[in-house]
Formats: C-alpha cells, structure tokens, sequence
C-alpha cells in the first residue's frame, strides 16, 4: 500500500468535507523536446557477457505536436460541477459499543484510534456546497463525453466549457465507480467534434502520450511525456490495470485524455502519486481498452453488468504456497466464500486455489477479477482448483456481481500454544465470540497474546483474531493449533495455512511452524 496519497484532481471543494478519491496526473518530461533529428548511439567495440550490445539508432523525432494539439483540442473540454454534500460520520460509528470494553477488558487496549469516541459525527449534520472541476472528452457528435467518475460524483448540476469558450449543460448518462469512468451527454442542434479509442494494448513503454486538459480550472492545457510503465496496480478499484504516463497533470485534470501520437485516446487520466501533495511525475490513465468497453455499456445500459463469482481472494504466497503442497506461487487463494453465491452452489471453498477460468491460466491476483467479471451473467464456466494435493474440475453458473460486491469451545485459560511461533490463545467461548461480534455458535480460538518479533507478529497476527481452522483441521482448543503445528513439521512443511477471522472478514496467514 503506497504511504504516499493518490489525490483526486479536480480542483478542492470550495467547501463541505473532504471526500476520499482516487486521483490523476502525470509527471512533467523533465527533457526539451529535439528537434527532428536522428540519434546515434556508438557500437561498442567489445560487449562483455550477457551485456546487451549497443547500437546505430535512426528514428525521426518530431520537431512539434502542434499539429496534433490543434487537431484533437476541440473535443477536449473543462468540466465545472456543484454538489450537496452529505453529512459524513465518524469511521467508528458502526463499531459495537460492547467492543470497547472487549479489548479493554481482555487486551488492555484503547477505545480507538486517538482515544476518539465512537458515533461522533466529523462533520455538521447540514450538507454543505462543493463546486469543482475536472476534464472530458468528446466521444461521437451526439454530445457524449467520458470523464472519471469522482470528477462528477454526486453531482447536482455539471457545466461543459469547450475550448472555443462555448459552454452546455450536461445531464449523467451513467457512472461506473470500481473502474471510474462515468459518461455525460449535451443537448446538441449539430454535430461536435470528437476523438476516438485506440488501442491500449499496443502501447509500448516509451512511447510518446498527449494530454489536454483543466489544470486547476486554468482552461486548456497540454503536456507531453511517454510511458512509463504498463499494468500498474494502485488500489483504486478491484479492475487496477493502470498505463503509468510522466505527461505532467495537476488537479483539474481528471477525467481528460492521454494520446498517441495519431490523435488517438490510449488512456483516461485518473491518478497521481504524490508524496508531497504535488505532482512528481508519476501518473496513471486507464486503458482505452478498458475504458471503451465500460462507455459502451454505460451508453447502452447506463450501468455496467459484471459477472460475479462470490468469493474473497488473496495472494498465493511463497510460504502458502508451500503449506498447500503447491510448487509455484501462481494461482489465485479463495479466502472466503459467499454462502449464496455463485462459488458456493458450485462447492468452492475457502482454502481452494483458482488456477484457470474457462482454459485461462490464473497466475496473480489481479487477473481473477477482471477474467470473471468480462464473463457473462448466468454463462456456464469450467474452473479449475488445487484442492487436498490435486486438481479439481468446477461447474459453476457465473452470477450477475451485486450492487455492493461484497464452535463451543472449552473454557480453558489463556494457554501459550507455542513459544516457537509465538502465539497466546484461547478457546473461543460464547461470550467472547459475542462481544467480537461472532454468532454465539462459532468454533475456533482467539489470540489473546503475540510476542513482538515472534513469527506470528511478523505474518501480522494480533490480539483479538479467531482462528478457525490450521492445515485443514477445525480449531476448537489450542490443542487442536499444536496439532496442526507439530504435523506439518512431521511432513517437513515450513508452514502452515490458517483461517484467520478479523473484522468481519476472513482470510488466510500462513504461519511459520519453527524449528522441530
């Protein structure tokens, strides 16, 4: 997770509380632009080994995009935007009251962070004006303009500047958040000038992008720069598959267009990264041919229809890995499995590893997503899993994604199960699985003590976390963790795969079983 911020760059409200967003820019190309010229690179005169020879280069540069400029500038506008923002409440308000006194009583700790109380509303309860802006562009001669999502977000009126200074109301066609992208259209007596996609996956780092848009509500601005990296994943959605640009964009620029060096729309400008609340020079625009597919929706439907497969994911790790009997780290892990989705009907379960979806390899994470959601509605789809050593054939009836895509214990003390992993626990009894927020009925223990630079404080284990499940036993005892801990050690495994529940969520850690 970056430490810097991802700053959204339509200008900042000029009142009303701050809203999280997901930001755009990019970076300024620190060198002037050569006149037409070639470059010539010397051959060396010895290469050493494995050194990648140097050669004559001869490639014509341009001299000046002003022609380029001047022809895709017209379907490029300024969006201006007013809003009511709603009342925003305190992140803690829907935590239990019970629960502070849970871990103050059990774990000694403090009510939250900075002792803040819990309900207590951030801002006033009356909504208050935001005005801000962004950028657009012009997508066919009906009036219809892509834009990001946050740029137009809650948006009660929006205002359309084109660069000649004419100006239109606009209404929302529809909005997509997870990739944001929304789509707005004007009312037009004749046709508007426009741009089109190009192809996104033919962009190669190092070639050349445009920008146009409204840095900090100035009008009409261009920079130039390349790309500087492909498929960059930032967490601002669960579809990341970012084209890293260093064209230079600043607040008021979201939602504006990156271009090839033919006039054509290769990305949609909707991130920077700033560790200082500027722009450094790195930016990201979503693929045009991403952001194709979710206009045309958008244009269709107003709205887009995912498949939805009803499961939570993480990484496959090293260590998971191997605590799965798996050698390589490709392949996606099922942490979790929505009781009514699509995965349950189908017998998916937590601790599966998803290697391919209808003959498609799986190999990280971020391709899980973007594979079932291109899929479908209601299609049939072969999935295979790595299940107890071997793999498995599933059928499952890919679902339409929500509008949200979201154990008696005994009662023995505090038992410090290994000193080798470092962990405390308990058993989970009804009491404790309620004031957690648990149904009374859950198995499992709760980590009642971690000890600093233990190899389960590293894997990031901590007070208050149910463990339900060790190397696919049940945990209903400590006893049953020393167990689990001490077989995987016979079968000379490095680690084992454990069922973690925090917070309402789930997921696996594979803890480090330490020396026989």
């Amino acid at each position: 997770m970056f430490a810097q911020k991802l700053l959204v760059n339509g200008t900042p409200p000029a009142a009303g509380p701050k809203r999280r967003s997901r930001a755009v820019a990019v970076a300024t190309l620190g060198a002037a632009v050569v006149a037409a010229s070639a470059i010539a690179l010397p051959l060396q005169a010895k290469t050493p080994e494995n050194a990648i020879p140097a050669q004559t280069v001869e490639r014509a540069m341009p001299s000046s995009f002003a022609d380029l400029v001047e022809r895709v500038s017209p379907a490029v506008v300024n969006i201006q935007v007013s809003s009511t923002e709603k009342p925003v409440m305190s992140r803690m308000e829907n935590v239990p009251g019970n629960m502070r006194e849970f871990f103050e009583r059990y774990f000694n700790m403090p009510e939250g962070p900075g002792g803040q109380q819990f309900g207590r509303p951030d801002t006033p309860e009356q909504g208050q004006r935001r005005i801000g802006a962004g950028s657009g562009f012009v997508i066919d001669a009906d009036g219809h303009i892509v834009t990001n999502e946050h740029v137009v977000h809650n948006a009660d009126e929006i205002t359309v500047t084109f660069k000649d200074g004419t100006e239109a109301k606009a209404k929302l066609v529809g909005v997509d958040d997870k990739t944001d992208l929304a789509l707005i259209k004007i009312d037009v007596d004749k046709p508007v000038p426009f741009v089109r996609f190009g192809k996104s996956d033919d962009v190669r780092v190092g070639d050349w992008v445009l920008t146009v848009g409204n840095p900090f509500g100035l009008g009409h601005s261009v920079n130039i720069g390349i790309v500087s990296a492909r498929g960059r994943t930032i967490g601002a959605g669960p579809y990341d598959d970012f084209l890293q640009i260093d064209a230079q964009i600043n607040r008021g620029n979201s939602g504006g267009p990156a271009f090839d060096v033919n006039g054509n729309v290769v990305g949609v400008n909707a991130a920077i990264f700033s560790p200082n609340g500027g722009n450094v020079g790195i930016g990201f625009a979503i693929p045009s041919e991403i952001a194709e597919k979710i206009v045309s929706e958008l244009k269709t439907n107003g709205t887009v229809e995912r498949g939805w497969l009803g499961v939570s994911i993480q990484p496959l790790s090293e260590d998971i890995a191997d605590g799965l009997g798996l050698k390589s780290t490709e392949g996606v892990l099922v942490a979790e499995v929505n009781a009514d989705g699509p995965a349950s009907k189908a017998g998916m379960q937590a601790g599966d590893v998803i290697l391919s979806v209808d003959g498609e390899k799986i190999e990280e994470l971020r391709e899980l997503p973007r594979v079932i959601a291109d899929i479908e509605p209601g299609k049939d789809s072969k999935i295979v899993v790595w299940r107890n050593g071997e793999r498995r054939e599933l059928g499952v009836e890919i679902g339409m994604q929500p509008g949200n895509p979201k154990v008696a214990g005994n009662d023995a003390a505090t038992n410090p199960v290994e000193d080798k992993v470092g962990l405390a626990v308990q058993s989970l009894n009804p009491e404790i699985a309620r004031e957690l927020g648990m149904p009374e009925e859950t198995r499992g223990i709760v980590v009642v003590g971690v000890k600093p630079g233990s190899p389960a404080a590293e894997k990031g284990l901590r007070r208050g976390d149910v463990l339900t499940k060790a190397g696919g036993r049940d945990l209903a005892s400590p006893d049953d963790l020393t167990q689990s801990l001490e077989q995987a050690r016979e079968q000379g495994r490095k680690s084992v795969l454990t069922l973690v529940k925090r917070n309402g969520g789930q997921r696996f850690i594979a803890i480090p079983v330490g020396a026989a």
